[in-house]
């Protein structure tokens, strides 16, 4: 597996629109992208990866599932279908 570091593309405006108007009182996720900002970054585990061969599903978003999964208090085997749940709404879970 080989990583090609990617800068993360910002949310477009339309995608944030839409959340701020199914959550109008907020929402955990959202929270913590506006006040922390991006936790991970492709360069957080490049050194963890070839430079050279098949490239790999990113990890900062691995990551950021892992974190995501742990606040929801889910189990490997509980989040496992939510993966083609977010794929089939359009949300980007890969590149």
């Amino acid at each position: 597996m080989s990583l090609h570091p990617c800068r993360i593309k910002p949310v477009p405006l339309t995608t944030s629109q839409v959340a701020q108007a199914a959550f109008p009182k907020g929402n955990l996720y959202l929270t913590m992208r506006d006040e922390i900002g991006t936790l991970y970054s492709d360069w957080d585990f490049d050194t963890l990866f070839a430079k050279d061969g098949q490239p790999a599903v990113y990890p900062w978003r691995l990551a950021l599932i892992c974190v995501m999964q742990f606040i929801e208090g889910l189990s490997d085997r509980q989040a496992f279908p939510l993966r083609f749940a977010a794929v089939s709404t359009g949300n980007m879970l890969y590149r």
